[in-house]
């Protein structure tokens, strides 16, 4: 299977992963759902960390197999997962407040920075046609400001809008330092997956401990079966997502497009299960978006 298929893969699974999450922080309180999510997804990893250390023979595949880290290793798998974590804090947060009919169309727009973030930072070279799916990705953008206009949402007013802005530039500056630890400093796939859902628990924990000991102002928390549902699906997508990383000549850039498309489950998803309104005005802001992603993925060619 080549990278391309895996980021579809990833694509797909991470749709209904955002209609999970939309599922699970619906009149729920956050903090409790990204613990007990990451706590899921960590439960499944820790007993391969545990046998990756004192029995390897036993381990089927190497696709389970977590290499030993030195104290670099775990720090730069830590600063992981605190990037990650802070931009979940911000997409949850917006989640819970505006419809996955707007945020989905906004996190579309990740692999814009993405790229932006590769040219600069990692040497990519892009030709005309990729920078024209940047020019209309962003056309989208402003499209779909003016249909959140249109429900009362001002972009550089409302603070979730802000808020999920926020998650998108740190979701895309997640993307460029994955490429960072598996393409570039070799990581292997189960070795970052599995420190990095372990230390999303450890990062965690701190806010949610606040969160039940009543620090400030807080909702009431409310088990669903979407949030165990959260941690599996992210780890199935993450787990494609890694191993496509891995492969010779990934663009992380085109990559980063391809997990987007996820943003057409996730919207469907929201207008089906969740009945939300004026989601049909925003269809042409994420088809627009979506078009400057193909031809992104076209400019590859």
């Amino acid at each position: 299977m080549d990278w391309v298929t895996l980021g579809l893969f990833s694509a797909v699974i991470l749709g209904f992963y955002d209609l999970a999450k939309k599922h699970a922080v619906r009149d729920n309180a956050v903090l409790p759902v990204l613990f007990w999510a990451q706590v899921v997804a960590a439960s499944i990893w820790l007993p391969w960390v545990i046998l990756s250390h004192t029995q390897p023979n036993v381990i089927p595949t190497d696709f389970l197999r977590v290499e030993s880290l030195d104290a670099m290793g775990h720090l730069r798998l830590f600063a992981k997962s605190t990037l990650v974590g802070t931009s979940w804090i911000f997409a949850y947060f917006a989640l819970k407040h505006l419809p996955i009919s707007l945020v989905a169309p906004i996190r579309a727009t990740s692999p814009v920075w993405t790229l932006l973030g590769a040219f600069f930072l990692l040497g990519e070279r892009f030709n005309g046609l990729q920078w024209t799916g940047i020019a209309v990705t962003l056309g989208g953008f402003y499209l779909l400001s003016v249909a959140g206009k249109k429900e009362g949402i001002r972009f550089h007013r409302d603070r979730w809008v802000l808020f999920i802005i926020a998650a998108t530039l740190l979701g895309a500056t997640s993307s460029l330092y994955d490429k960072y630890l598996l393409n570039v400093l070799g990581y292997r796939t189960p070795t970052v997956q599995s420190w990095f859902a372990i230390y999303l628990v450890v990062f965690f924990f701190p806010f949610f401990w606040g969160w039940k000991r009543r620090w400030w102002p807080r909702g009431d928390f409310h088990w669903r079966w979407s949030i165990p549902f959260v941690g599996v699906a992210l780890l199935i997508a993450d787990f494609a997502y890694f191993r496509a990383l891995e492969m010779d000549g990934v663009l992380i850039g085109v990559m980063s497009c391809l997990r987007r498309g996820s943003a057409l489950v996730s919207f469907a998803g929201g207008l089906w299960l969740f009945k939300e309104t004026n989601g049909w005005r925003k269809l042409p802001a994420l088809l627009t978006i979506l078009l400057g992603i193909v031809i992104l993925v076209l400019g590859k060619g």
